[in-house]
């Protein structure tokens, strides 16, 4: 029976396209890159920075490290808040801790950034404790960051479930042996989802709570105990 739940943050819980991509853009600008189609920088929403950047702009390790510092210095001041809570999280989230589940956060996103946005948009009421990546790079991939969560969360894998909008949260799941659902109104697709291997996909926030109720052979006015 799911008992406890791991959310995404980007893509997620909130929308932070604007506040990301004003990052990276800074972060660009000065590595010396002019980028002007912001659409491209989506891809940078959920995977870890580093990769990104090595990824998208061939930079080697040391420029990608130097990226990450300018993204930052950018994100911690402005960009953090550049960001939005996704319509209907606010109720889901409410509607899961009455029902008695354990909600915790588990992000690619450095832990500290995660808390501040969480408290920031007022949902800390509902989240047990929140878990992501660290500032030395030593813990960023969702794989990574899911292990430690389990660990230090005291949570069985058998209780676990992990909701996300991209692959990366499907395959960390998948590599900690827990379930996973993927949900569609964040920065993934069905065919990326479904690739990765979801074990169900939500079409809203209202789907995820029926989604769980059903998997625990309840229904959306029962829960877990």
């Amino acid at each position: 029976m799911i008992q406890d739940i791991l959310f995404d943050l980007d893509g997620t819980l909130t929308d932070p396209f604007e506040g990301i991509t004003n990052s990276v853009l800074y972060a660009l600008k000065k590595c010396g890159i002019e980028e002007h189609d912001r659409g491209k920088l989506v891809s940078f929403i959920g995977p870890p920075l580093y990769a990104s950047f090595s990824q998208y702009y061939g930079m080697t390790g040391e420029e990608a490290r130097r990226a990450v510092a300018f993204y930052r210095e950018y994100y911690a001041e402005r960009g953090i808040f550049e960001n939005k809570v996704i319509e209907g999280i606010p109720g889901l989230l409410a509607a899961l801790k009455a029902r008695g589940y354990r909600l915790f956060v588990a992000t690619s996103k450095p832990e500290l950034f995660a808390e501040r946005i969480i408290e920031r948009f007022s949902l800390a009421p509902y989240i047990s404790r929140v878990f992501g990546a660290s500032l030395d790079e030593t813990r960023t991939e969702k794989g990574e960051v899911i292990a430690y969560a389990l660990h230090e969360g005291g949570i069985a894998k058998e209780s676990a479930l992990m909701v996300g909008d991209r692959k990366h949260d499907i395959l960390g799941a998948k590599e900690n042996g827990i379930r996973s659902m993927g949900v569609l109104f964040g920065f993934g697709s069905r065919g990326e989802l479904t690739a990765a291997g979801a074990d169900v996909i939500a079409q809203t926030p209202a789907d995820v709570l029926h989604i769980i109720e059903k998997i625990n052979g309840g229904n959306a006015e029962g829960g877990a105990k």
